[in-house]
C-alpha cells in the first residue's frame, strides 16, 4: 500500500474517532469513552472528550489517597484532583500537558496526585509505572514521568534506564528497585482501587470527587477547579481547617439520584436480583458493541438480570433522535428489542425510508407507527430519558448502571461479570 494512502487511512481513523468522541452542546453527549480507534485498541482508554459542562456536584465518588502516592501542589489544598494514568495511554500524554496547565494556573489552590492504572493492552506499562515509583523513591517523579509520556513508543527496560541517567538517578538503586519488584504491588493496588471506584478508563480524573473522564481541555477543569475553590472558601470562612477541606467535601454531597427503570423497555423478569439500566444512542458504533455486551450478559445469567433501554441521542449523530422515537413507536407494538437489533445492525441506514422498511419487516402496523413518527408522540419521552441520563452522570454512550454501580462504555463481559457476581453475592448473603 502506498505510504500517501496509510496516511491518508489513519488520519480518516482519527478524525473519525475524534468526531465520535466530541459532545453535543447540551453535554450529555461526552465521549464513549469505551471508545478507541475502529479497531479499538483499547477499550478501557477513553479519549479526549471536550465537555460543554463540569461533572455534576452532587456525582461525589469517596476517593483515598495512599500515603505514598506522588503529588505535586500543597499537601492539603482547596482542591484535590486524583489521576488514574497509564503511561503507555496517549490519550494520558494529552491529558499530561493539561495537568501541566493546571499546575501554572493554580499554584497554591490544587493538589495533584498521581495513581497508576496501566492497561492489559499495553505491553510496557507495568514496567514503567514501577520504574515511575523507583523514580519517585529518589525525588524525581514528575521529572520521570514527564520523559515517559514524552516518550510513549520507548518504554522497554533499557529506555527507562535511560530516562532514569537523564534525571540523574542513583541508576544502581533504581535497577535494584525495578529487579526486585518493589513496586509491582503497589501499583497492581492503585489499579484496582480505580476500577473498583469507576476509574476503569484511563485518563479518569476525581476533581474533589467529581469525576471527570478523557483528556479534557483546560477550561472543562478550570470551571469545575474554581467551582470547587469556591466551595472551599465558603467552608474556610466558616472556619473549617485546610487540613479537613477535602473530607468535608466528599462528605458533603446530597447521595445520587437513584436509577430508575420507569417506562423503560426491559428484557428479563422484574424481580430479578440485579438490574442493568444503559443509555445509549442506536447512532453510537460504541453502543453497538454494549448490544452485544448485553446480549453476552443474558446469556450468562439468564432470569438473574433485568436490562432496561433508556436513550442518550447523541446531537451530532443526526437520525439517532429519530431512530429512537421510531424504537418506541415499535415498543408500543411490542416489538422494541427486535426493532432495536435491526437498528443496530443496519447504524448507516437510520433515514426515515429506512426506519419505516425495519418496522415493514417486523410486520407493524404501518399506520400506526408512521402517526407516530409524524406526530412526534414519543420525542418528549426520549428527551426525558436523556436528560435524566445527564443527571446520573450518563454523559457518554453507552453507560450503564448495575444495580446503581457505574459502567462506561462497552467493557469486557469479565468487567460486567465481576460487578453482577458482586451483586449476586450481596443478595444470596441477604
Amino acid at each position: 500500500m502506498k505510504p500517501n494512502i496509510i496516511v491518508a487511512l489513519i488520519v480518516g481513523a482519527v478524525i473519525g474517532f475524534g468526531v465520535s468522541q466530541f459532545v453535543s452542546k447540551r453535554a450529555p453527549d461526552a465521549p464513549s469513552p469505551v471508545a478507541a480507534a475502529p479497531k479499538a485498541p483499547s477499550p478501557t482508554a477513553p479519549s479526549a472528550a471536550p465537555s460543554a459542562r463540569p461533572p455534576a456536584p452532587s456525582s461525589i465518588t469517596k476517593v483515598s489517597i495512599p500515603d505514598a502516592s506522588p503529588f505535586f501542589g500543597p499537601k492539603h489544598a482547596k482542591v484535590t484532583i486524583v489521576e488514574w494514568s497509564d503511561f503507555e495511554c496517549p490519550f494520558c500524554s494529552r491529558a499530561a500537558n493539561t495537568v501541566n496547565e493546571i499546575k501554572a494556573a493554580y499554584p497554591n489552590d490544587v493538589k495533584f496526585v498521581f495513581r497508576h492504572r496501566p492497561l492489559p493492552m499495553h505491553p510496557n506499562a507495568p514496567l514503567a509505572h514501577a520504574a515511575s515509583m523507583a523514580a519517585h523513591e529518589q525525588g524525581k517523579f514528575f521529572e520521570y514521568h514527564d520523559l515517559l509520556f514524552a516518550n510513549q513508543r520507548q518504554l522497554d527496560r533499557a529506555s527507562l534506564e535511560r530516562y532514569a541517567q537523564q534525571v540523574g538517578l542513583d541508576l544502581s538503586r533504581f535497577r535494584a528497585a525495578l529487579d526486585s519488584g518493589k513496586y509491582a504491588d503497589f501499583v497492581e493496588q492503585d489499579s484496582q482501587e480505580g476500577q473498583r471506584i469507576g476509574a476503569g478508563g484511563t485518563p479518569t480524573f476525581f476533581v474533589n470527587g467529581r469525576k471527570m473522564v478523557g483528556a479534557q481541555p483546560f477550561a472543562v477543569f478550570k470551571a469545575t477547579i474554581d467551582e470547587e475553590i469556591a466551595k472551599a472558601d465558603a467552608l474556610l470562612a466558616k472556619g473549617t481547617r485546610i487540613e479537613d477541606v477535602y473530607e468535608t467535601l466528599l462528605n458533603s454531597a446530597p447521595p445520587p439520584p437513584k436509577v430508575e427503570v420507569g417506562q423503560a423497555p426491559t428484557k428479563g423478569p422484574a424481580n430479578a436480583p440485579v438490574t442493568i439500566i444503559e443509555w445509549s444512542d442506536f447512532e453510537c458504533p460504541f453502543c453497538a458493541r454494549g448490544a452485544e455486551r448485553v446480549n453476552e450478559i443474558i446469556a450468562k445469567y439468564g432470569d438473574k438480570v433485568r436490562f432496561a433501554y433508556k436513550h442518550q441521542p447523541l446531537s451530532f449523530h443526526k437520525n439517532a433522535m429519530l431512530a429512537a422515537q421510531a424504537s418506541m413507536a415499535a415498543h408500543e407494538q411490542v416489538k422494541f428489542f427486535e426493532y432495536h437489533d435491526l437498528l443496530f445492525a443496519n447504524q448507516r441506514s437510520l433515514e426515515r425510508d429506512s426506519l419505516e422498511r425495519y418496522a415493514e419487516q417486523l410486520g407493524l402496523d404501518m399506520t400506526k407507527f408512521r402517526s407516530a413518527l409524524d406526530s412526534g408522540k414519543y420525542a418528549a419521552y426520549v428527551r426525558k430519558d436523556s436528560q435524566d441520563g445527564s443527571a446520573l452522570g450518563a454523559t457518554g454512550t453507552p453507560t450503564f448502571f448495575v444495580n446503581g454501580r457505574q459502567i462506561v462504555g462497552a467493557k469486557p463481559l469479565a468487567e460486567f461479570s465481576r460487578i453482577i457476581d458482586e451483586e449476586l453475592a450481596k443478595t444470596a448473603a441477604r
